[in-house]
């Protein structure tokens, strides 16, 4: 910039250089004039075209609008799953791009002019001027166009995966735009260099009007250099997944049922609209993020990176009036919901997958040796160097869970596992080696446990990739509907079936189907001691009182213990003849399908006879079962439709998404999913598109959403009751993807999300995934947590106020500590 005492608004000019300056405008203006009326049809520059190449529209698409010709892809040889529409370009983007062009000549031409009337520059010092810049932006330009072409070369490359080119026209178009992005960034780049420049045209030029329009041009430039940086260094980070998605899900017809991302194609253009919208919904999503300030601490607790909140309140536990009935073992939840996060245990690492997690896991992630200690001579778990290894016994079954299993069948074949027999409730599980082996003969099974002296055990299970929950048979009723499981069984679970009245095993009557079985395996039924001799006495009379008949008692010779099996009554003509009214029958009004937090009645339900009523017949055989919508689903469906009928397009909906999206593009490796959790789920159609999956899900219905939890288990499926607003039943560090289909919109209006999210954070693995739909705002909200937790955005779109998000957990945790005093021993 020249030197000496210039000012800025020195209007003093020759009369010469006013005339050239009003030639020169005039002819700016008469070719901005021309170049506005030119043909529209005509194809011109872009002002950004990396910007609007990689532009997403809000399902993930990639939108081209640098050209006014259609330029929609081919798609015959594209699959089903990733076809997509690249849209027509705007026209009044076009027209833009004319007045922005004009604008550069003009100013181009005043530059060239007022390089030309400096004062105090022969032209020899001009030319080596010009020549030493020229130099110095050929340099800059040449690297800034190697880098943006790299990394514009890498957006490409994702954007097309899954397309083909069907013809040259298109690979023409796709080298033009490459042009055109080189000739962009020499463009930006080069406005960085004359930035000087133009401060100094705009001092020469000494008017008010030159210097607000020089200045406004500038940091127009200025800005879109940094959003296509910005752009470039997202799409660099963003998963190859995200580009080639196309998350358009298949839309339900009923007016009645919830709303959920369809599976559509975009080609009508009505979607230009859409990218406007989605770039003032992201900048909204910011500002709000901005304005939330999540902060997080470690729990510091007794527990350790063991805490349960519900299960770990030692303040109430030290209050209770009594623990005769294992009140201290029962859910006792903290009145307000801890915020803070669980610690992980001293070199935790990422659990083995299944079916190798069957037999050994880190010793690390669950580092307790008092079992081993205790059960390992009954083959329970061992210490194994770094692993925990579970060689498959039991204590009924020292020899190995899989014998056990086909000895029980080969008793009595009507068990039938698989087939009649898929849904088994376990009580006492251990480490649930039962329910381990028994997926190897198609059945599922609902391992459950108290966190007591056994220490861990339901902890090892679910490390082990075996279902498994805390609880008691205490004073509450247990978290499943009535007549939903088809085999109970207990092998010495320590639980006092004979006493008052026969509390306890009427419980399990409840949740019994009928004419399902249980199968118990103890003592009383093979030792000849006093006490043992007392208990089957009792429990005699007790199950015959119930009306369960006695189908037989088989001994196990290779692991030298029996077990005896009931069956309970598929009628109500048992009851009707009964001397006494002992157990008594549970009054009419009392809803056996209430179960949470309800108390414990020592009385038994009526068999339903009616035959459209649920538990009149057994459930068709399993896999059969799974699809087909039961005979007794009648009344009016959750969305709208006719019962059937709603059952039917909630599964199609849920294989068209799992199929379509979650397993291509959302971030989530399959192969190293085993417990997943779907947190609403109404009728199970999420976990039944899983079916050829070696997974499990743990179905939960909240407390505040219809009660379809009976259909899930009629489909040969588990799951249980909860609310959300508590802690769950499990030990930290349980699942690999928990789901929530349009929960925490509703959770909202209950409860603060921070303590939920917490809650969601302990019972999510490191590396597991959280897959969240639900509507925009909300989306944006537990993405800003998420990012608070500093979790992973695998995914995240929205369309028509519906949200779909996709994080992973990571190993952080925060350095400063909570103490949660109500978990302080």
């Amino acid at each position: 910039m020249a030197s000496g005492n210039i000012r800025l608004f020195d209007v003093r000019k020759s009369p010469n250089y006013c005339s050239r300056l009003s030639l020169v405008v005039f002819v700016a203006f008469s070719l901005l004039a021309i170049w506005i009326f030119l043909p529209s049809s005509s194809t011109f520059p872009v002002e950004n075209p990396n910007l609007l190449y990689q532009e997403n529209d809000s399902l993930g698409h990639r939108v081209n609008n640098g050209s006014l010709g259609n330029t929609q892809i081919q798609s015959q040889d594209v699959p089903d799953d990733d076809k997509r529409t690249v849209k027509k370009g705007s026209e009044d983007a076009g027209e833009q791009t004319k007045v922005d062009s004009a604008k550069t000549l003009e100013t181009d031409l005043e530059e060239k002019i007022s390089e030309e009337s400096t004062p105090g520059k022969t032209s020899s010092e001009k030319t080596s001027d010009k020549s030493d810049m020229t130099s110095e932006f050929d340099n800059e330009t040449e690297d800034g166009q190697m880098n943006n072409q790299h990394k514009s070369n890498e957006s490409r490359e994702k954007t097309n995966m899954g397309m083909s080119n069907t013809d040259g026209g298109q690979k023409d178009g796709e080298q033009t735009l490459a042009d055109e992005e080189s000739d962009l960034n020499e463009k930006f780049n080069s406005s960085k260099g004359k930035d000087s420049d133009i401060d100094d045209s705009a001092e020469k030029l000494n008017t008010d009007n030159s210097l607000d329009d020089v200045q406004q041009d500038n940091k127009k430039v200025n800005q879109n250099s940094e959003r296509v940086q910005q752009d470039q260094d997202n799409n660099s980070e963003q998963p190859a997944a995200n580009n080639n998605l196309g998350i358009q899900e298949r839309t339900q017809e009923s007016n009645n049922q919830s709303e959920n991302l369809a599976q559509t194609t975009a080609s009508d253009g009505t979607w230009s609209t859409q990218v406007v919208e989605s770039q003032n919904e992201k900048l909204s999503q910011q500002d709000s993020k901005e304005q939330n300030d999540y902060t997080w601490k470690v729990c510091n607790t007794t527990a350790g990176p063991d805490y349960i909140p519900c299960l770990d309140n030692v303040y109430v536990v030290r209050r209770l009036p009594s623990t005769m009935h294992f009140e201290h073992r029962e859910r006792h939840c903290p009145e307000d919901a801890p915020t803070c996060l669980v610690p992980l245990p001293a070199g935790y690492r990422k659990p083995i997958q299944w079916p190798k997690s069957r037999d050994k896991i880190w010793f690390h992630n669950v580092p307790h040796t008092e079992l081993a200690v205790v059960k390992g001579h009954q083959n329970w778990v061992k210490v194994t160097g770094e692993y925990l290894t579970f060689p498959g016994g039991g204590t009924q079954f020292i020899q190995g869970a899989l014998h056990y299993i086909d000895m029980i069948q080969n008793a009595n074949p009507a068990i039938a596992w698989g087939k009649r027999s898929r849904v088994i409730l376990d009580v006492g599980c251990g480490v649930a080696s039962f329910g381990g082996y028994l997926f190897e003969r198609d059945v599922l099974t609902m391992s459950f446990a108290p966190k007591d002296v056994h220490e861990a055990q339901v902890q090892f299970a679910l490390e082990r990739g075996i279902p498994a929950i805390l609880g008691v048979m205490g004073t509450k009723r247990l978290p499943f509907p009535g007549g939903v499981f088809d085999v109970i069984h207990c092998a010495r679970c320590r639980v006092p079936w004979h006493i008052e009245g026969g509390k306890l095993l009427l419980e399990l009557n409840r949740v019994l189907r009928p004419g399902g079985y249980f199968l118990w395996s103890a003592t009383p039924i093979y030792r000849r001691d006093q006490e043992d001799i007392g208990i089957w006495k009792e429990m005699s009379k007790l199950t015959m009182a119930m009306c369960w008949d006695l189908v037989m008692i088989k001994k196990d010779k290779l692991n030298k213990v029996a077990i005896a099996m009931y069956r309970k009554p598929t009628s109500n003509e048992c009851y009707e003849k009964r001397p006494q009214n002992e157990p008594p029958l549970c009054d009419n009004f009392d809803d056996p399908n209430s179960a949470w937090n309800v108390t414990l009645q020592a009385c038994m339900h009526k068999v339903p006879v009616d035959m459209s009523k649920r538990g009149s017949n057994w459930p068709e055989k399993w896999p059969i079962r799974l699809e087909k919508p039961p005979y007794w689903l009648n009344e009016l469906g959750v969305y709208g439709k006719p019962g059937q009928e709603d059952f039917t397009a909630d599964y199609e909906h849920w294989k068209d998404i799992v199929s379509q999206t979650y397993m291509n593009g959302i971030g989530v490796s399959w192969s190293s999913i085993r417990n997943i959790m779907d947190m609403r789920a109404v009728y199970g159609g999420f976990a039944a598109a899983l079916k050829d999956l070696k997974v499990w899900v743990m179905n939960v219905i909240p407390i505040e959403s219809p009660d379809t939890l009976p259909i899930i288990y009629e489909r040969g499926l588990f799951g249980m009751h909860h609310d959300w607003c508590e802690s769950f039943n499990t030990y930290p560090r349980s699942y690999d993807l928990l789901h929530a289909d349009n929960l925490f919109s509703s959770l909202k209006k209950r409860c603060n999300l921070m303590p939920v999210f917490a809650e969601v954070d302990r019972i999510l693995r490191p590396e597991g995934i959280l897959i969240v739909r639900d509507n925009a705002a909300t989306i944006a909200e537990i993405e800003s947590i998420a990012k608070s937790l500093q979790w992973d955005v695998r995914f995240t779109d929205s369309k028509d106020n519906e949200g779909l998000l996709s994080v992973q957990k990571t190993f952080w945790r925060p350095l400063d500590v909570e103490t949660i005093t109500s978990a302080i021993a």
